[in-house]
């Protein structure tokens, strides 16, 4: 098996990596001196400030390097579903032999092509954990509610994708305690090492695209989002009141739990983080 991407970081297009980091653009514009600046764009030895700036993001935050004229060209893979190689494509997650992740919006991925310039499939993609196609996938899926428990190929095709590169975006539905027993269970079976840790405000990945500063719930106090690395790769955030978004979705409610209500701008930031690092 093979991933989609190797290592899975994406290079955005520079429209996106623009938008993303348009106020670092802003301060490297105005720490140049004007008359230090290219006079010209047809000075093709000569840095513009956009390229400056795309490769200080690459250099400081370990983010895919800058696509130079000189750089190996990687072939784009196959696409499912027939769309642009372009496109990036978010796949929802069926697991435990039946289970699905239907009750999380697909909203944000528009959501993520308006703000960010990241050009985005509109709809998830539903692939069982146990199978390949889940390497085709930067970004998965994984929510429920109820208990659960994976079975042995699913359990190994997860780990294999997160060692590799992917990029795992798991919510309780309804805040659903039996879920979040059964998914704490697995992760820590998979990954004992590694355990799930808080991720405070100042991680990159509450700052990709919107700034967050703080989680907005349904009711009261949330609970913070969790997080598991890999060799310093932040490759899982999991939110145990829910980054759902059922109010856009068909035939779900979280009726009695708590979900997380500024969710599209998360799950937006999160998409951001799984391609850029």
């Amino acid at each position: 098996m093979s991933p989609r991407y190797p290592q899975l970081k994406v290079a955005l297009t520079m429209s996106a990596l623009l938008v993303l980091f348009s106020q670092l653009s802003a301060d490297e514009n105005a720490s140049v001196p004007s008359g230090s600046r290219p006079a010209s764009a047809s000075n093709n030895n000569a840095d513009t400030a956009d390229t400056v700036v795309l490769k200080k993001v690459a250099k400081e935050t370990g983010a895919a390097s800058f696509p130079g004229k000189d750089a190996p060209q990687v072939p784009d893979p196959k696409q499912v579903g027939g769309e642009a190689d372009s496109v990036v494509q978010v796949a929802n997650l069926i697991y435990a032999g039946v289970k699905s992740s239907q009750c999380f919006s697909d909203h944000f991925l528009a959501a993520a092509e308006k703000d960010s310039a990241i050009s985005t499939s509109r709809r998830f993609h539903a692939v069982k954990l146990s199978s390949d196609e889940v390497f085709n996938f930067p970004l998965v899926i994984m929510t429920g509610e109820g208990q659960f428990e994976l079975t042995p190929d699913e359990r190994e095709n997860l780990r294999q994708y997160l060692n590799r590169g992917g990029f795992l975006l798991a919510s309780a539905s309804c805040s659903s305690p039996e879920w979040n027993r059964s998914f704490r269970r697995e992760m820590s079976g998979l990954f004992p090492d590694s355990p799930a840790e808080k991720l405070t405000f100042d991680h990159p990945v509450f700052s990709t695209v919107h700034r967050i500063e703080q989680l907005q719930a349904k009711h009261g106090e949330p609970k913070p989002l969790e997080g598991i690395s890999i060799q310093g790769r932040l490759v899982m955030v999991y939110s145990e009141d829910g980054l759902n978004d059922t109010a856009h979705t068909q035939g779900c409610c979280c009726c009695g739990g708590n979900e997380i209500t500024n969710c599209i701008d998360v799950n937006v930031n999160i998409l951001a983080y799984a391609l850029l690092f």
